[in-house]
């Protein structure tokens, strides 16, 4: 069996998005926790929570599809 290059590369995508969630994330949860008294605190929190709820679950899904990539089937 060979490796799917086509859906490698997509796996490769989905780290890199995975990777710049895993950077801003934190950085936007630092910025709201530094700023509790700003009227947007919660806004910001909330969307700082929830990138770093994407990253982990775009980790989980580019792993996958990396692993798929060289042992799966091709997904059509």
């Amino acid at each position: 069996m060979r490796t799917d290059k086509d859906l490698l590369v997509r796996g490769i995508r989905f780290l890199s998005y995975t990777v710049a969630l895993m950077f801003l994330a934190p950085i936007i949860l630092y910025q709201a926790f530094k700023n509790q008294q700003h009227p947007l605190y919660w806004p910001v929190l909330i969307v700082g929570f929830l990138l770093a709820i994407g990253a982990v679950a775009m980790g989980f899904r580019s792993i996958k599809t990396i692993v798929d990539a060289f042992f799966g089937k091709k997904i059509k």
